[in-house]
């Protein structure tokens, strides 16, 4: 079973519709148990970092989702999801991050040139490691969805697939049994299906 964690600030129908689409048993909970239980975890998110890392803390899901990860089960952030995977964010302050990632979140603007913010719309993805498992049925170059206004920076280690903005945006990351993307695999169509499917079936 899947817990897709319900802590406020997620994209919560979308998610819970592909996955059941894709033939995956999936909760959205908020529970302590029921996320224990659980085979994998999916971390939602949209909108500021700082207010959903309060939520997390509030409910005392930070700790959890580190304990949970620290014990090996596959952990994806979606989103803003996975940048609360990072060490910090610098988004309209400083933020600590859940620290499974290492490294920070950054705004785009001072980086991408002439070309508008928030990157929104689709992109392609570059595979920077063609062997991960989230990447196994889709192709180099597929497109996926992005809405975001800061990225995911100082984290080469971890970069699986990035996509061209005016920067290399992280688009795909890993530690671990710990993943993320930045686009949404929810609205990324058969591609994001795919990847969603991938960490389902997935060790």
């Amino acid at each position: 079973m899947i817990a897709v964690i319900d802590y406020g600030v997620g994209n919560l129908y979308s998610l819970s519709c592909s996955l059941h689409h894709i033939g995956a048993d999936s909760i959205v909970t908020r529970t302590a148990e029921t996320l224990r239980n659980a085979d994998k975890i999916v971390l939602p998110g949209v909108g500021a970092f700082g207010d959903a890392a309060d939520k997390l803390r509030a409910l005392k899901l930070d700790t959890l989702v580190k304990e949970q990860a620290a014990l090996g089960k596959p952990l994806l952030g979606v989103c803003l999801g996975m940048q609360l995977l990072f060490d910090k964010s610098y988004e309209y302050g400083e933020h600590e991050g859940l620290g499974l990632i290492p490294g920070h979140v950054l705004d785009m603007t001072p980086f991408v040139g002439d070309k508008k913010v928030p990157h929104m719309g689709w992109n392609s993805l570059d595979f920077r490691k063609p062997d991960d498992p989230l990447l196994k049925d889709i192709k180099q170059g597929d497109f996926v969805y992005f809405v975001h206004s800061f990225y995911a920076a100082d984290c080469d280690d971890a970069l699986v697939a990035t996509a061209d903005y005016g920067v290399a945006v992280a688009a795909v990351v890993r530690n671990g049994n710990v993943c993320g993307t930045q686009f949404h695999p929810e609205k990324s169509g058969e591609t994001g299906l795919k990847i969603l499917a991938a960490f389902a079936k997935g060790e």
